[in-house]
């Protein structure tokens, strides 16, 4: 029997819309190399213009976290006389009214609210794939259980939790938040994986592994999870989102830990220090912007994601790319 030629033999279309059918149709096909299907998969995230957007923005954040404290040339905690200084090549952001250097505190929060967002992102991602796998594989008895509990957690308030775990536990600081975050952010996204491995499960790849005596982890974790990166990868980025503005918030409001350095600390004594009344924008401004551009790079990524993966979204944004696709024409296909 003659083996399936490698993909890149045949040439794809320019247009990337184009080419994720042409890679969905072509990895029905036997002997296509599951690597090979991932690496395109992700080539054709980065050509889409919110995708790349939203990554530019993040990595760009990144770099800041890792070498920004090392560009700083101040001690983000000491206290001078320098108090309420204005940007100036001394102080590239300006100083707050205890004269501490707004540019390296700047710096310090970058990497506080990265590193906890992607931890807290790490975990919820691993309880929801966990439970949403197993409750949709297998169903029955373990569907019910899972499904219970995932509703119970589906009710708590998030935030409003976050609000009441911080005013009461003893360490208050990020690792709070990311821990509140992961205890009732991962159900919403553990129901969706589940409806994916319920319709999955009947399908005949994963049948024709069953029959072949293929281990249940290995169908699990090789057949079905690779299906399914853009769910999580979307689910990944939300939480990270969540974990960064929910962070934010409460250490806005004096909840958190005010004597670390994070982006809602410097919101808490800025706003302690009366900034606002005292006209030092400086002081305030530069942990909003970044709050902003941090959160809007995430949904870039998070829509980038969801144009790529749902056939929908692909339709709408070529017809609106397309002004001579007829809006029917399109509403016909997604009916197909």
């Amino acid at each position: 029997m003659a083996s399936t030629p490698p993909f890149s033999a045949s040439p794809l279309p320019d247009n990337s819309d184009e080419q994720l059918i042409a890679l969905t149709e072509h990895n029905k096909k036997p002997g296509r190399p599951r690597a090979n299907l991932l690496t395109r998969f992700w080539r054709l995230l980065l050509l889409n213009p919110k995708m790349l957007t939203g990554c530019i923005i993040v990595g760009l954040f990144v770099l800041l976290a890792i070498f920004g404290p090392l560009i700083a040339r101040y001690d983000p905690t000491a206290l001078t006389l320098d108090i309420l200084l204005p940007p100036s090549p001394d102080h590239w952001l300006g100083t707050t009214q205890s004269g501490q250097d707004v540019f390296a505190q700047l710096m310090i929060g970058t990497r506080s609210s990265i590193l906890w967002g992607f931890i807290a992102g790490i975990i919820v991602t691993f309880i929801y794939i966990v439970v949403g796998l197993v409750a949709g594989y297998f169903g029955g008895l373990i569907d019910d259980i899972l499904t219970f509990i995932t509703n119970v957690f589906l009710v708590l308030p998030g935030f409003p939790l976050a609000l009441l775990l911080a005013a009461y536990i003893p360490y208050k600081g990020p690792l709070t938040v990311a821990i509140v975050i992961a205890l009732t952010g991962w159900p919403g996204h553990a129901r969706v994986i589940r409806a994916q491995a319920l319709s999955m499960r009947r399908r005949d790849f994963i049948e024709a592994s069953q029959a072949s005596g293929i281990s249940t982890a290995k169908i699990i974790f090789e057949e079905m999870l690779p299906n399914m990166l853009a769910i999580i990868a979307a689910g990944f980025v939300s939480t990270m989102l969540s974990v960064v503005l929910a962070a934010a918030g409460l250490e806005f409001l004096g909840l958190g830990d005010i004597r670390s350095v994070s982006w809602g600390s410097m919101f808490y004594w800025a706003q302690n220090g009366q900034a606002l009344v005292q006209g030092a924008w400086w002081w305030f401004v530069p942990p909003g912007v970044c709050v902003a551009l941090l959160g809007a790079g995430l949904t870039f990524i998070n829509i980038g994601i969801d144009e790529v993966a749902d056939p929908r979204l692909r339709k709408q944004r070529k017809s609106r790319s397309d002004p001579q696709v007829p809006v029917m024409a399109v509403a016909s296909e997604e009916k197909e």
